[in-house]
This record gives C-alpha cells, structure tokens and sequence, in this order.
C-alpha cells in the first residue's frame, strides 16, 4: 500500500484536492490486501493480470452452488446478439419455492475486462435469493478487449430478451424483473434500462447500480480526487475503457448504452438504486446519475457510504459500513417487490 493511502487522515493529491478519509475498519481491510490486488490496469499489464485473474479467482460449479439442495441450478446457453454466438446464463432459485418467482437479471463486475457469472452467485443466493424468494440470473457475457461494445452490452440485452419470453419455462414472472450489477455490471444494468425503454423490450421493475461503472470520460473531481487511492483508480478506469471502446474512446461518439452517463433523456427508467462510497472513483458519476434521474422526474434513491472505497463490502464483508449497505440494498428491493404485487418474502 502506498505511504499516502495507509494515512488515517485525509491525503494529498496532485491537484491540491484532499482525498476523503476512509472509514478505519475498511482502511483496516485496504492494507491487508496484497500488492497485486492494489496494481492498476494499465494496457501494458492487462492481458497478464486478465489471465492471472482467469486461473486465480474461484468459480464455482452448478453443484457448489446448489448448496446441499438449497437451490435449483442450470446453466443455460441462448443465442447472442449476432454472429451465430451464445451467451450463457447461470440460473438459480430456492429449490422450495413455489409459483413464478421474481428475477434479478444480474451483471457482474471487474470492469468489463475480469470477472465471470458464476462467482458473483454465492453471495447474491444469500443475501437475496432466499429472504426475498427470488429467482436469479447470472450473465456470462464477454469481455473486452475481446470483446469490445457494443457486442458485451448487445448480448446482455439479447439474454434478457430470451429470459422474458421463457419466463414460464424458467418459472419466473416477467412482470416483476430487476435488472442489477455492481461496478462495470451496474453500468450494463443502466444500459439495459436505457435499451429497454428505447427499443419497447422487458420493463425491469427497478435498476440495482452497485458502484456502476457509468462515465468513460474521467472528467468528475472524485476521478481526479482518487487518483493512486482507490482500489480502481482512472488509470484502471482508462485501462478498461479503452479495451472496451477501442476506436471511440476518447471521442464525443460514445453512446450512452456504451456509457449511460452520457444519456440525455432519462425520462421513463424503472425506480433505480445506486450506491457509491464518499472515497471512490465512481462517486460524482453515480451521484450526478441519480440528480439526472430525479432531474427528469424519476425515481431514485441515492447512498453514498462515508468512507468508503470501490467494491468495499467484497474486500470487508463484516465492517459496519457493509452491513449497512446490504441491508439498504435489501430493503430497497423488497419495497420494489412489494409495489410490483408481492410482499417480497415469498416462503422458501
């Protein structure tokens, strides 16, 4: 860890602009991590970190997930957006639980470079699959610089196209979708509200932004304010734009299904929830998304935990500040269950 990053109190930073201070229990968990975990992207290291991080990070199988038969579990693969592809979708619901089920479309994170559908699972089965009895689906889609937009975000969409008209088959209700992601998973969940209002395809219910990974241009003062503090910084943050928008990046020709924040009209979007820490990137980006939500009439509840750095609940799972935010995040969804027609606890 950096000298300046262990500091308890507010540190420095090139342009004369104080870097919040972190809350102690998650400055605590910040410099146990090993140095690798601290290295930013740069587009030097990102093929070998994207392959260490391929062989490193646990994936669990559909057995280990099902949990001694607490959950029913099926991977499935349907057709992506173009080219004769496929995009698998890893399914998974309380094994006691009767009738259609509400279903979190969910996106995982790693900033459109890492990351995969399967490791994600564990922790949204627990926290909101079984007290809220809801169905989950886990999306697979591919990275950049593989990758690059708009075939990750296309391909999400065609996922979800496929989810609601099997809807029977898989035993939810498409009526009561939420679409939800954390860091670049909460940037597709945005785009997918925004491809589903533009294009008159399934209307999620609520959007679930964790952190959401949502401007590429790195222009806010937290972007500026972290830079070499957060665990994803705008040198990681440029990396994986960059590998995602090849060409267009840098230019005024990003879309907002690419970029959300760069949406002009956000009239007519699902009730959203974001959340961001006070000491991350992507504070002042999730911040100005909710004032341009509420700005054009809409709905959307806003937390940014003090202190806080990117993805701070994965790194420090039982500090007082990740609790909280679970349970917000919990409540949250349970209230938008609850105006959609059910009381949210469906009996598991």
């Amino acid at each position: 860890m950096s000298e300046d990053r262990a500091r308890p109190a507010s540190a420095a930073v090139p342009d004369g602009r104080a870097a919040p201070a972190l809350d102690p229990e998650l400055r605590a968990a910040l410099a146990e991590l090993r140095s690798e975990a601290r290295e930013a992207f740069t587009t030097d290291n990102l093929a070998a970190r994207q392959e260490r991080d391929a062989t490193a990070r646990p994936r669990p199988t559909a057995r280990d997930l099902r949990a001694d038969g607490r959950f029913e579990v099926s991977e499935l693969r349907v057709p992506a957006a173009s080219g004769g592809r496929e995009t698998t979708l890893v399914c998974a619901r309380p094994a006691a639980a009767d009738g259609p089920l509400p279903l979190l479309y969910y996106l995982h994170g790693g900033g459109m470079i890492m990351g995969n559908a399967w490791s994600v699972l564990p922790k949204v089965l627990r926290e909101w699959a079984l007290p809220l009895g809801l169905a989950v689906i886990s999306v697979e889609y591919p990275l950049a610089p593989g990758a690059r937009y708009p075939i990750p975000v296309e391909d999400c969409y065609a996922g979800l196209l496929w989810t609601a008209a099997h809807a029977r088959t898989l035993g939810i209700d498409a009526d009561r979708i939420v679409v939800g992601g954390k860091s670049a998973g909460g940037g597709l969940a945005a785009a997918l509200a925004l491809m589903a209002r533009d294009r008159g395809g399934p209307a999620p219910i609520g959007q679930l932004l964790l952190c959401p990974m949502l401007d590429d241009r790195g222009a806010t003062c937290s972007s500026h304010q972290m830079a070499g503090h957060d665990i994803w910084d705008r040198t990681s943050n440029a990396t994986a734009w960059q590998a995602l928008l090849g060409d267009l990046y840098g230019t005024s020709d990003v879309p907002a299904y690419a970029a959300p924040a760069r949406a002009t009209d956000l009239t007519g979007l699902p009730p959203a929830y974001i959340e961001v820490g006070s000491a991350e990137t992507f504070r002042d980006e999730g911040v100005a998304y909710a004032d341009a939500i509420w700005r054009a009439g809409g709905l959307a509840e806003l937390h940014v935990w003090p202190g806080a750095f990117h993805g701070f609940d994965s790194f420090a799972p039982r500090a007082a500040l990740s609790q909280d935010a679970r349970a917000a995040r919990t409540r949250w969804l349970r209230r938008i269950l609850t105006s959609a027609g059910t009381d949210g606890e469906t009996a598991v």
